[in-house]
């Protein structure tokens, strides 16, 4: 249940003033041992505050343990399209639901309910996005790029990553809700994840939904092929498994709407993810079978080139 969390949050971000340094000044009251970092990203276009929290495990790596350490990211290209749009847009659901769930693990942290492995989140916070032109709908625009935020979030650290983002502006995932993504690891779709499966189905009571991905959804942005949303780039900067926690629509709703934001659908997402993160670092949820990716390997070589920009000439690729 993160209802609480994602209330206070929603109001700590709905707001133009909204920073790094808010949110960290709310959620390091909670728990002094968790780590909570914030800085400022830029390019040309702008900036961006990241956000980056680590919840040390009773078992994980920060304690020299061996549990696996799971990656909780939440993408967006902003939380506000001011001046353009006042107040919160769709877009930014993803940040939400990211810190809420960082705000419940660490208030579990404190009172004692540790989870065996580390738990990593991050995600950015930028209430003056940019929009941009998409069909069927609007996406929001970005003051930095997907693949300058990755170099940030995907760490050599993570063992596997779940990927909350806003996926409404689209006519694949047509449920309100959310939807998971089958893993994809090194250029691999793979099967969809039956634990985490199980898990959607506990955390929801209901049937859990998968949505499409097409192989150029899980090539990087700026090679010029139409991709769904950003909620696969990580998996071009890792060798981890990802799978995508899509907060999804029965209509198609601009990125860049305000009012869109559906917190009962946000609360069933970050329950998700938080359970995940609770059997991953038990070693009682998989993402993906590994016997089965060795053997798509040796019958059909390497697909790691789809995490790159492809054969063109540099001078081809899209900025």
């Amino acid at each position: 249940m993160l209802l609480k969390h994602l209330l206070d949050l929603y109001e700590l971000l709905d707001s133009p003033d909204a920073s790094g340094d808010a949110v960290k000044e709310f959620l390091a009251p909670l728990d002094s041992s968790c780590s909570i970092e914030t800085y400022a990203l830029t390019s040309a276009k702008g900036s961006t505050d990241m956000v980056r929290i680590r919840i040390p495990g009773s078992r994980g790596k920060a304690a020299g343990g061996d549990a696996p350490t799971i990656g909780l990211l939440g993408r967006l290209g902003g939380l506000g399209a001011r001046p353009e749009r006042i107040g919160f847009v769709s877009d930014g659901d993803g940040a939400l639901v990211a810190l809420a769930c960082a705000s419940k693990l660490m208030s579990m942290h404190a009172r004692g309910d540790v989870l065996a492995g580390d738990v990593f989140i991050s995600t950015h916070v930028c209430p003056h996005a940019p929009t941009m032109p998409h069909k069927p709908v609007p996406f929001m625009g970005s003051p930095v790029a997907t693949a300058a935020v990755n170099k940030e979030e995907v760490t050599d650290e993570l063992d596997a990553i779940l990927v909350v983002d806003t996926t409404k502006g689209n006519r694949i995932a047509n449920t309100r809700g959310f939807a998971l993504s089958p893993t994809v690891k090194e250029g691999v779709i793979l099967r969809v994840s039956e634990d985490l499966l199980d898990l959607v189905e506990i955390a929801t009571g209901k049937k859990p939904n998968v949505f499409a991905l097409s192989l150029a959804d899980i090539t990087p942005y700026g090679n010029g092929l139409y991709h769904l949303n950003s909620i696969l780039q990580p998996c071009t900067a890792t060798s981890a498994p990802v799978v995508g926690v899509a907060i999804t629509t029965e209509t198609a709703v601009p990125g860049c709407a305000t009012g869109a934001t559906h917190l009962t659908d946000l609360d069933e997402a970050g329950t998700f993810m938080i359970e995940a993160a609770k059997a991953f670092g038990e070693g009682t949820c998989a993402f993906y079978d590994e016997a089965e990716f060795e053997l798509f390997g040796k019958r059909y070589g390497s697909m790691a080139h789809l995490q790159t920009m492809g054969a063109l000439p540099a001078e081809n690729e899209i900025a």
